[in-house]
């Protein structure tokens, strides 16, 4: 059992270290586009499915409380969080439109979407791209394997880093911290290197 755990960490580590090398310059351009909204005064919206959603949240709470220093707020929004709207629209319409509409309510032309997914294939998530584009707004698709139906949808203005791995396990990990890397790049260049 203790050899088994040893090699889960040195599988995660590996995964890391190779997707690491590939991602590096996609995390550093989207926390650049992340910025760039942010100093508009536009917000983010961000979403996604299970495990997605809890990562959502979690890049969410770091940006609109803190990350590792004491800094103001930053605008940003979980999709789906609110359980009675998400349970509303999938009643009176459908699952698959859960973000779509919350997309085209709260998000204005200058907003992202952030969205995480490790098949790329959630129709809610592919209507929410849909939405998106319909408002004008930019999307960074945190996505893994091949990118699935997502990664069709993205235009020359969007960013996808994508987690080229078959392992959910090993996508989550990844995605998350992706988002950490993101919360520290965001960080730096709006408020300066940690000391």
């Amino acid at each position: 059992m203790d050899q088994h755990v040893i090699n889960l960490f040195h599988e995660s580590i590996e995964a890391k270290m190779q997707a690491g090398e590939y991602l590096a310059p996609l995390i550093a351009e989207a926390s650049t586009m992340i910025v760039h909204t942010l100093l508009n005064e536009s917000k983010l919206l961000v979403c996604g499915n299970g495990t997605s959603a809890a990562n959502a949240q979690i890049f969410t709470s770091n940006l609109v409380n803190r990350f590792e220093r004491e800094r103001p707020g930053l605008p940003a929004i979980t999709l789906g969080s609110d359980f009675t709207t998400q349970t509303s629209i999938a009643n009176d319409y459908s699952y698959n439109d859960i973000f779509s509409k919350q997309v085209r309510a709260l998000g204005q032309p200058g907003d992202l979407l952030i969205l995480i997914s490790t098949s790329g294939n959630s129709s809610n998530l592919v209507q929410a791209v849909a939405a998106a584009h319909d408002r004008d707004m930019q999307v960074v698709a945190i996505t893994g394997r091949d990118g699935g139906d997502i990664a069709s949808l993205l235009d020359v203005n969007d960013i996808e880093l994508r987690v080229p791995v078959s392992s959910r396990t090993r996508i989550h990990e990844i995605h998350l911290l992706t988002i950490f890397c993101l919360c520290d790049l965001i960080d730096q260049q709006l408020f300066g290197p940690l000391e």
